[in-house]
């Protein structure tokens, strides 16, 4: 019985490892260099997680690329400065608004080819269906008087 409660207790404990992570602090010689990094951290990407931002992210990379950010912050180098060289080591997804230019076109105008595509398809299935409806043959009255004596033969015989 005592082994299970040790097993137990290991468990919740390495639930709550995550919480003894060390928290990163930095100092700044001005308010601007603290401003400039993190402005550079909530806009550069966590390219381990892809919806995060660095600032957010736990990721190793991620504090690498903020450890990174803030040293070139310290030495004076700019905003413009930083990304470059981030761009120049990861490329352009590192960004979470690339430029427009031929490699990132498709990031650009992939949703709205998308769209198209969407549209297009709808509107012939659309297009499909009303041909259809309006190829059925039409009811003809011999039809409709079956169908009345049927139903009316069917009331006879619940009512019996």
């Amino acid at each position: 019985m005592q082994l299970s409660k040790l097993i137990g207790l290991l468990f919740v404990l390495s639930l709550s490892w995550p919480a003894f992570a060390g928290i990163e602090t930095y100092t700044f010689e001005t308010p601007e260099q603290e401003r400039i990094y993190k402005k550079l951290t909530e806009e550069l990407r966590c390219l381990v997680c892809q919806n995060q931002n660095i600032a957010g992210s736990n990721a190793e990379l991620a504090q690498d690329l903020r450890k990174k950010a803030y040293e070139q912050v310290k030495q004076g180098k700019s905003e413009d400065e930083v990304v470059e060289w981030m761009v120049d080591r990861y490329g352009d997804f590192v960004l979470y608004r690339p430029p427009v230019k031929a490699t990132t076109l498709f990031l650009w105008a992939g949703p709205l080819i998308f769209l198209l595509i969407a549209f297009v398809v709808l509107w012939r299935i659309g297009r499909t269906r009303g041909k259809q409806s309006s190829e059925a043959d039409p009811v003809d009255e011999q039809s409709l008087e079956q169908a009345r004596q049927m139903l009316e033969n069917k009331l006879e015989n619940k009512e019996s």
